[in-house]
């Protein structure tokens, strides 16, 4: 969530910043935020992400809990992973109201977070 919200505060022209017009992340990328690319999904929104496929019976969606837009030109975004509880990264997906099980899920792994000392523990985070 700090991330998404960084995110976000770096995405606009700050009243006491260095430009006008610019905003933090195009002064230091230049990169503008494109309706289109990265305001596809909400922070906390329940999707299944789709994955590659090869013509198998495996299944092609997992479900996820929205994190926060990537830097890709590609307009990919950041997920929670409920089966592995680690962060991934794509491009494509479907919104889906939220299921009770999907809750749950996010209860039991706040609980092993506590366990554990850490939810970020089992994410892997960015370099």
């Amino acid at each position: 969530m700090v991330y998404n919200c960084v995110f976000w505060l770096n995405s606009f022209p700050h009243k006491d910043g260095v430009h006008d017009t610019l905003s933090p992340r195009e002064i230091m990328t230049g990169q503008k935020i494109q309706y289109d690319k990265h305001c596809k999904v909400e922070f906390g929104t329940y999707v299944q992400v789709h994955k590659k496929h090869n013509n198998s019976i495996e299944s092609s969606t997992s479900g996820t809990i929205a994190l926060r837009p990537s830097r890709n030109e590609q307009g990919g975004h950041y997920f929670l992973s409920l089966h592995t509880g680690k962060r991934i990264l794509r491009n494509h997906w479907t919104k889906l109201p939220m299921p009770n099980d999907v809750v749950d899920t996010v209860h039991r792994l706040a609980v092993t977070s506590k366990q554990t000392g850490a939810l970020h523990s089992p994410i892997k985070r960015e370099t």
